[in-house]
């Protein structure tokens, strides 16, 4: 899973920030790493008299799925980052689970072939008692 943080021109933090982030994303995502092929996030400030100024944009690339963006806005960078990484994971969550796991047991998408065609319909054949 590859990681890219991205800030505009009034965000401060450099390094240090996109470190941060990198690190907080690959182990809250870990679950996902298999599954994610890039993040990309988007630290920016709309520049305005509201309070909330502070923008965050996160984007997931699920392989083979349609990309999956978050955003939030708060009173500062670390909270615009924070309550992002917050919805994303339940997206995320949210949609692996429903293409991983068909109530409470894998869907019929991620299920084994059977070896042996004959196989398919001898159960279908016993008698029943």
């Amino acid at each position: 899973m590859q990681i890219q943080v991205n800030t505009d021109h009034n965000i401060r933090g450099g390094e240090g920030l996109a470190t941060f982030v990198t690190t907080d994303l690959e182990s809250g995502l870990s679950r996902f790493s298999g599954w994610l092929t890039r993040v990309e996030v988007h630290l920016s400030e709309d520049g305005g008299s509201k309070p909330e100024d502070k923008k965050c944009v996160i984007e997931a690339r699920p392989g083979g799925k349609q990309p999956v963006a978050v955003t939030h806005h708060a009173t500062t960078v670390d909270e615009a980052y924070a309550g992002a990484a917050l919805k994303l994971g339940r997206v995320l969550d949210s949609r692996y689970s429903r293409a991983h796991d068909h109530k409470g047991s894998d869907s019929i998408r991620h299920m084994p072939a059977p070896e042996d065609p004959e196989q398919v319909g001898a159960i279908e054949d016993e008698p029943r008692g």
